[in-house]
């Protein structure tokens, strides 16, 4: 399969680049970090919280805590946890909580949500819920939104009972976000306690123009979900550029683009353990939803020609490969759209090689700015 790549928002598959030298690539893993250099974009981490094939729940939290730290120690700035509701293999649900239970195993690395899905929840909720994590790590706790529910129709009502969100819906529960989480003013009836002056940063998250429109418009920062629907990432990223008006929480824009990403000490390696993200992936786009499955090899050429051309679709963005190819799909992806910061997803099988993956990734930029 080579590599999946998006260039102005077309997806196309290209041919892998020979892979570095397997000796070299050994001795800079042993040696650089992010923290080494001074990279002129930053990396970030998103955790959906799989639950592997033959492993409990339990372990999926306690191995994203674990993978929190190996991100700290490598230098990324920020770990977020997603939200995703009744998905088989996803330990993602209760948001808020594991933004907490990552905090509390790391020291300096931002931690927050990718994101809080504001259709499921009273934004007061939210406020006093990230309120309270502020007060216990203040200054290291973000709050991304979207406005997606994370789940299917059913499961929406059994979150929020009878309401019908309405497109006004969200821009409004941002605002009273906003409110809630400023410093109080004479007269307010409704405080957030805690959360009221706690100024948690909110950032907005979309897969589509209207997100980005609303974090031009507020001055706030925009995180793009390139990471499974890349197909209007440099749209977004131009129209929210393009757009932006100065805020009190920003003077110029803020882009952060996702990013999937296996990486290997090859190519032919990479390529395998991502077959555990083509089969999840497929498992999306068929709803057959199942635990993440461990690797099999050749499992591309089992597929019919429009299961691949699926799962290229959906992993536009992806960065696939040894050291030398993911070190060109990062570079170019933040020089195609001028991203401040790349989040990755990481969803390799075996928690080690997950953290050798993201370990190549921090590597390949530091190497990128030498």
């Amino acid at each position: 399969m080579g590599r999946v790549s998006i260039i102005a928002g077309d997806v196309s598959v290209r041919a892998a680049p020979a892979p570095m030298d397997r000796a070299a690539a050994a001795a800079t893993r042993t040696t650089i970090s992010l923290m080494d250099t001074e990279p002129h974009f930053q990396l970030s981490m998103l955790d959906l919280v799989p639950v592997r094939e033959g492993a409990s729940i339990a372990d999926a939290l306690w191995q994203a805590q674990r993978t929190a730290q190996h991100a700290e120690s490598l230098g990324f700035t920020r770990y977020w946890i997603a939200e995703h509701h009744n998905l088989q293999g996803i330990a993602s649900s209760a948001t808020a909580v594991l933004v907490g239970h990552i905090a509390s195993g790391t020291h300096r690395i931002r931690v927050g949500s990718g994101g809080i899905m504001l259709p499921n929840h009273a934004p007061l909720t939210v406020a006093e819920a990230f309120g309270t994590l502020a007060e216990l790590y203040p200054g290291r706790i973000d709050l991304g939104l979207g406005r997606a529910p994370g789940t299917d129709p059913m499961t929406m009502r059994a979150l929020r009972r009878d309401r019908v969100e309405t497109e006004e819906d969200f821009p409004r529960d941002v605002a009273e976000l906003q409110r809630l989480l400023a410093p109080t003013v004479p007269g307010q009836r409704v405080v957030a306690m805690p959360g009221a002056g706690t100024q948690v940063p909110i950032w907005l998250l979309g897969s589509s123009l209207f997100s980005a429109s609303l974090a031009a418009e507020r001055g706030l920062p925009f995180a793009f979900a390139s990471h499974f629907a890349p197909r209007f990432l440099m749209q977004a990223a131009n129209l929210y550029r393009s757009r932006f008006q100065p805020s009190d929480v920003l003077d110029k824009p803020y882009l952060m683009i996702g990013v999937p990403l296996v990486a290997a000490p090859t190519d032919e390696e990479a390529e395998y353990l991502a077959s555990s993200v083509f089969r999840r992936v497929l498992g999306i786009l068929t709803g057959d939803r199942r635990p993440l499955q461990p690797p099999e090899r050749d499992f591309m050429d089992h597929l019919s020609a429009d299961e691949r051309q699926g799962i290229a679709g959906f992993l536009g963005a992806a960065a696939i490969g040894g050291p030398e190819t993911v070190r060109e799909v990062l570079m170019h992806l933040q020089q195609a759209t001028g991203a401040d910061e790349l989040i990755l997803t990481c969803d390799v099988y075996d928690p080690e090689l997950r953290l050798r993956s993201m370990s190549i990734a921090a590597e390949c930029i530091a190497l990128a700015t030498v």
